[in-house]
């Protein structure tokens, strides 16, 4: 009997520390409270954390994006953050968490056109393009296109909406650009060297004059 308590103990003990409340009660989660709609969530103590966990979002956020939250069911919301590159968080979070977290960044005064309705929101540290491109697999597979379009985005200060949100995935990340310039740097002692030495260039001849005229070798008339 001893035993069984023990185990029945360390098996709820185990399931809470996999909770997002840590030890508060645990209960079943809906896809809203996924942003916060748990009871806890809902008392004061609860919506201060929630702001203190946005902002540590944003801190390494360098684009927000928003999309419909409502009718996605837990398990949806769960493939979706599943198929999200790394780097990238999504939660619903209600409009006056958000509005509290975003004040005094640069995505204060952008957001204040898109906290309308209930939102799911990405919190993107790097790959603009894969997420864009997870969710529209998304919406595909789950016949949503209709339904939840990407609503607006924020990138260094600036609001834009679901067509600038898509253009701007279709640009080169930062670490695509650095790779094309590590690669172009790399290329240019080869191009050099192959010019150089490549029969009839103005270089290669301009290079030999240069060099003849230092080394007091006279030049034929031009």
């Amino acid at each position: 009997m001893k035993l069984s308590l023990f185990i029945l103990a360390a098996t709820v003990g185990s399931s809470n520390a996999f909770s997002p409340y840590g030890n508060r009660p645990s209960h079943p989660l809906t896809a809203l409270e996924m942003g916060g709609c748990s009871k806890f969530a809902t008392s004061k103590e609860g919506k201060i954390e929630r702001v203190e966990n946005v902002k540590k979002l944003l801190e390494n956020t360098q684009m927000i994006v928003t999309v419909p939250a409502n009718k996605l069911t837990v398990k949806q919301v769960s493939l979706l953050r599943r198929a999200l590159p790394t780097g990238v968080t999504a939660q619903v979070v209600k409009n006056t968490l958000m509005a509290r977290a975003c004040e005094g960044t640069t995505f204060e005064k952008a957001t204040s056109e898109m906290l309308k309705g209930s939102n799911l929101w990405f919190f993107i540290e790097e790959d603009i393009g894969g997420t864009v491109k997870a969710f529209n697999q998304f919406v595909k597979e789950n016949n949503k296109k209709d339904s939840h379009t990407i609503l607006g985005g924020v990138i260094e200060g600036v609001a834009y909406d679901g067509a600038g949100v898509d253009a701007i995935s279709k640009l080169p990340s930062k670490l695509e650009l650095i790779a094309r310039i590590a690669g172009g740097i790399k290329a240019v002692p080869t191009k050099v060297a192959r010019v150089v030495k490549a029969p009839g260039s103005k270089l290669a001849r301009a290079i030999k004059l240069a060099t003849d005229k230092q080394n007091g070798v006279d030049q034929p008339d031009a």
